[in-house]
């Protein structure tokens, strides 16, 4: 789906967008040009033209570590910056955008909006749209990649202590977090999330039921609660043919319309308050393929849509149908 012949959603919101060019938790070089892809792409554009005050503020630098850092430091460093980013863009009042980078840049982004959550006495749910995870932790690790472990960090596993000072800390209730899509689950993480009760709708749940029923259950779950969801997409989501930008590509993801139906969905519900693009690699991409994707997925969920579902009948050759 295009931006023309779209029609725009009447609800403008004030969106503030910031590139995270993270890609130390990753294990693939790359993903830190997926802020400027994502822009090249024109998501920026995009949500303009669907009447939405759009702020660009461009990209985050995270404190220097100095030469020889580890991957550990270096993402503390990204994480506490955008934490406190994150929870400023949060006050503003608008819904915050962060742009990727690896997914090691949402234990700062959600940990920033679960601290405004807190403060705010709103219940905060995640919807993890993801072909993996990414609960393991330093311990259950097999690779030692921190952005396959993000979800651990936010609902307060052991093993990350030293990331957030106490000031900044503020987790997620794993009952309030929901993994969507996934097909790639390591053994301790597998564990892990059976302990926490963690929601995990993977693809076998989606081939049967289709995305639909399991979306409703999540949206009439935050509705219910008044709650606040984030919203958290990795490129590895998407089937690797229609998305092919990303270092973890497992085959069997969503397909286009799965993953426009979601966004649809989500717009309609009206319960998205902040959203995460993570993991894109346009090294590994195609003319640009998987940037122009997830722009369209972007403003699907922003309120881009073939027609306004108001309209039940159309007019062809003088008759309704």
């Amino acid at each position: 789906m295009t931006s023309q012949g779209a029609a725009q959603d009447s609800g403008q919101r004030f969106v503030e967008i910031l590139g995270v060019p993270i890609e130390a938790g990753a294990g693939h070089p790359g993903a830190l040009m997926g802020p400027a892809a994502l822009r090249t792409a024109g998501l920026v554009r995009a949500l303009r033209d669907l009447g939405h005050e759009v702020r660009d503020l461009g990209d985050l630098t995270p404190p220097h570590e100095g030469e020889g850092a580890d991957r550990l430091a270096e993402i503390t460093a990204w994480s506490r910056v955008l934490a406190d980013r994150s929870y400023s863009m949060m006050r503003a009042g608008g819904v915050p955008v962060f742009l990727g980078g690896d997914h090691s840049l949402s234990m700062g982004s959600v940990t920033g909006v679960a601290r405004h959550c807190r403060d705010t006495g709103t219940p905060l749910f995640v919807l993890w749209l993801d072909a993996h995870g990414d609960f393991n932790t330093p311990n259950t690790s097999p690779s030692g990649n921190m952005h396959g472990m993000p979800v651990a960090l936010l609902c307060g596993e052991d093993g990350f202590d030293g990331v957030f000072p106490p000031e900044q800390r503020a987790t997620v209730d794993p009952a309030h977090v929901h993994l969507f899509g996934i097909r790639s689950l390591d053994p301790g993480e597998r564990r892990l999330l059976r302990a926490r009760g963690v929601d995990v709708v993977d693809m076998r749940l989606i081939d049967e039921h289709g995305v639909g029923v399991h979306m409703r259950r999540i949206i009439e779950r935050v509705k219910a609660a008044g709650g606040h969801l984030h919203v958290s997409l990795d490129v590895d989501f998407l089937d690797p043919s229609i998305a092919p930008a990303v270092g973890t590509a497992v085959l069997g993801g969503a397909t286009y319309r799965e993953a426009h139906l979601i966004m649809e969905m989500l717009h309609d519900a009206g319960v998205v308050g902040s959203l995460d693009v993570v993991e894109l690699n346009p090294f590994l991409d195609e003319r640009g393929k998987s940037a122009l994707l997830l722009v369209d997925l972007v403003a699907s969920l922003f309120g881009r849509r073939i027609i306004d579902p108001a309209v039940t009948q159309s007019q062809i050759g003088g008759q309704a149908v």
